[in-house]
């Protein structure tokens, strides 16, 4: 049996594949190995794929055993520190079954070098998104996942080509861009710039009513977006957003939208797990470093 373990924004979420649980960041920061037994029993787990915080530290996916740092550059930026990834990774790396940790896509990432103006475009939980939808829908896919925040993939000829991070442009119900007010506020030493991020999603900048709809058109802008570069590829969206907003990016870029939910990226990153495990050197663009 092999595992998936999403670092979500919000929760923490296991698959196997054919069964998964979650529960919330803090819940984690108690999370023993034993846990996974609720997905199979635990002399049965063949192998593991992890994601942790932002991936920034390497460009690989690699053995838990060889990532520095947990695979970061630092722990302060963008993004709520709760403990509970922290936890998850360490009682896995101890657990003694084979790991491998997902990389997130960075400057020294193999992306297309035009995505290289921004310092970081999606966090590793993203590659077991698209790894799971490329499965069903081929090698040339836009996916946007969007919930606490919107990020947006493009894979090409089954090769990651870049993405649009959630500090760059469109908005999920938390997190968002910093805008000029936010700029404004961070430089009168109101908050922090990574306080202002965790408030520039809708939940904080739009009524109630024009939440969903304003999400929904920043969603179709980024797909939109990608689109210029891979006008064959099909569209996706996932995350605790996708149903509810996929009619409007429909309506919106005129093009069928396929449906994937918040369990994507840990159903993905199993099965990422059992490719490598089982000898795959490439996933997506990515090498693999066991």
């Amino acid at each position: 049996m092999f595992i998936g373990i999403d670092h979500g924004t919000t929760a923490m979420r296991f698959s196997s594949g054919s069964g998964e649980f979650g529960i919330s960041r803090e819940e984690a920061t108690s999370f023993s190995f034993s846990d996974l037994s609720r997905l199979c029993p635990i002399n049965e787990i063949e192998g593991i794929a992890l994601s942790y915080s932002m991936g920034d530290n390497f460009s690989q996916i690699t053995s838990i055993h060889k990532v520095k740092n947990r695979g970061l550059v630092s722990r302060d930026g963008a993004g709520k520190h709760i403990g509970g990834g922290t936890r998850v990774f360490d009682e896995v790396k101890k657990s003694g079954v084979p790991a491998v940790v997902i990389p997130g896509l960075h400057r020294g990432s193999p992306t297309d070098p035009r995505f290289r103006a921004y310092s970081h475009q999606a966090s590793p939980e993203k590659i077991g998104i698209a790894y799971e939808v490329c499965h069903a829908l081929g090698g040339d896919v836009v996916i946007s996942d969007v919930s606490s925040n919107t990020v947006t993939l493009l894979v090409s000829n089954g090769r990651i080509t870049g993405a649009l991070d959630a500090c760059i442009f469109a908005p999920g119900t938390r997190h968002g861009a910093l805008d000029v007010d936010a700029i404004r506020r961070i430089d009168a030493g109101e908050c922090t710039a990574n306080e202002a991020f965790q408030h520039a999603g809708v939940d904080f900048s739009m009524p109630e009513g024009e939440r969903m709809q304003t999400v929904a058109m920043y969603a179709a802008m980024e797909c939109a977006a990608m689109l210029l570069l891979n006008p064959k590829a099909r569209v996706a969206l996932a995350g605790t957003l996708a149903p509810v907003i996929a009619p409007d990016v429909q309506s919106l870029i005129q093009k069928e939208v396929a449906v994937y939910d918040e369990w994507c990226a840990s159903r993905g990153l199993a099965r990422i797990a059992r490719d490598v495990f089982s000898g795959v050197p490439e996933i997506l663009g990515l090498g693999v470093d066991l």
